[in-house]
């Protein structure tokens, strides 16, 4: 008789994702999230809509080339400045975990702000958890149903907007809402719109703490920027050990328990379900409501607080803690240096970049009484109006600007390049190459850019 084989540590790789219900809860570190959520939307939302000079402050127009940014205006050739602003996100993203956690996924991360929205959404129109729990468990109903249709109607309205504004930052979003109405989208406009809409309905109303479990690679590589010393929101395994139910008034000492009461409440306000007496895990967001609810917890029961607490790991074993410690000055330090040299590039900017480059298929020649030098002068306008250009020349005795004869206009981002020709008289200066000095000239501004070069005379011009 063949032996059959032990299914008993078999575990299923596919199976049905079970819906989460977080509660809602109050405290410090809701109150923070709060107000991150509504700075952070804010900014999202009010941005597009405010035009300073004419011009929208925030627009990545990619038609035009053009990104304008607080009243900065960016072409490609600034690119490496967005190199540099990424690579400051990067560090900051390192001094933050390093420092407190995943800082940015409680408070700041796109998921997160969403995801609470769509939550006070579904708290408006189906009630608290226990509400929603038990609506979900029961029949349909014509409660049920317009319950449901409510929040449908609500997040689907909102994620629209939320598309429309996605949109609003690459096409000027007030002539964007003219073009709404009446259809006259173009198709990506169209697409971006509904696809940035869905994304946003999909993530923040249905899948929620799975893109944080399964789709953010950040919390598979948190753990290396994490430590000993670093603050994480941590269960106090001495104090809390072991857990049990008891009366308020009940000496749980002498009933040989911890001052965990074993509640659930810290597992019920999770957005990711997971128990964060199990200790720290790649699901934990560090949103902090375990924090919260337990306090209040504590509070109910006379205890002190910080059950659930930000603390470090040496902490919680009693070992010294530095969190000031090398890694963090370090991470500081290199965000500090980068932050400078993207404040000194950005003041030391110029709108205007000129060069001049010598003609050398004809080193001169000769006009009547006058040697003539050519060169090729290539202007690139970088800021967002038209600029008229003047060029003079300066470093040589009587030398004049022969070509160009009047004003370069030079368009907003264009490069244009023009030939220049200067003239001195044949007598005027010793040969060889003599240095001087070409000065374009912003007439609106008045603003001058000089340009070093050489003026070639030969030793016998004839």
């Amino acid at each position: 008789m063949s032996q059959q084989p032990d299914t008993s540590e078999i575990i299923p790789l596919y199976v049905k994702q079970e819906k989460i219900y977080p509660r809602e809860t109050t405290g410090r570190f809701s109150r923070l999230r709060i107000i991150a959520a509504w700075v952070l939307l804010g900014l999202y939302y009010v941005l597009p809509w405010i035009n300073v000079g004419g011009q929208q402050i925030v627009l990545f127009d990619l038609v035009n080339r053009q990104f304008h940014f607080f009243g900065l205006t960016l072409w490609p050739q600034d690119l490496f400045i967005l190199s540099l602003l990424l690579a400051m996100a990067a560090l900051s993203l390192f001094f933050f975990t390093a420092l407190a956690g995943r800082l940015w996924c409680g408070y700041a991360c796109p998921q997160t702000v969403w995801t609470e929205v769509f939550l006070w959404m579904e708290r408006v129109t189906e009630g608290s958890r226990n509400k929603r729990m038990k609506m979900d468990k029961g029949p349909w109903t014509r409660e049920k149903l317009a319950r449901k249709s409510g929040k449908q109607f609500l997040w689907i309205t909102f994620a629209l907007w939320t598309g429309f504004t996605f949109v609003g930052f690459f096409v000027p979003i007030r002539d964007l809402a003219m073009r709404v109405p009446s259809f006259e989208l173009g198709g990506w406009e169209t697409f971006w719109l509904f696809f940035y809409a869905f994304a946003t309905y999909g993530n923040a109303g249905y899948l929620r703490e799975q893109v944080c479990k399964y789709m953010c690679p950040y919390a598979r590589f948190q753990s290396a920027m994490f430590d000993d010393d670093s603050l994480v929101i941590s269960y106090d395994v001495a104090r809390g050990e072991p857990r049990g139910s008891r009366r308020r008034d009940a000496d749980y000492k002498a009933m040989g328990l911890g001052d965990c009461i074993d509640c659930m409440a810290c597992v019920h306000v999770c957005p990711t379900g997971i128990d964060i007496r199990d200790g720290l895990q790649i699901e934990c967001i560090a949103c902090a409501s375990c924090i919260d609810i337990c306090d209040e917890v504590m509070d109910k029961m006379g205890y002190p607080r910080g059950l659930i607490r930000y603390t470090t790991e040496n902490a919680l074993e009693g070992k010294p803690t530095r969190i000031l410690r090398p890694r963090i000055f370090i991470y500081l330090f290199a965000l500090l240096a980068l932050a400078t040299l993207v404040g000194v590039i950005l003041t030391g900017r110029e709108p205007l970049i000129a060069d001049v480059l010598r003609d050398r298929t004809a080193l001169y020649r000769v006009v009547g009484t006058e040697l003539e030098n050519s060169y090729s002068l290539k202007l690139t306008n970088r800021s967002d109006q038209t600029m008229q250009i003047t060029i003079a020349a300066d470093g040589l005795p009587d030398i004049r600007v022969v070509v160009p004869t009047s004003a370069i206009s030079v368009e907003p981002g264009q490069t244009l390049e023009r030939p220049l020709t200067l003239a001195i008289p044949l007598t005027a200066a010793d040969p060889g190459m003599q240095p001087m000095t070409i000065t374009v000239i912003d007439v609106d501004t008045g603003r001058e850019y000089d340009v070093e070069t050489r003026f070639f005379i030969p030793s016998n011009p004839n």
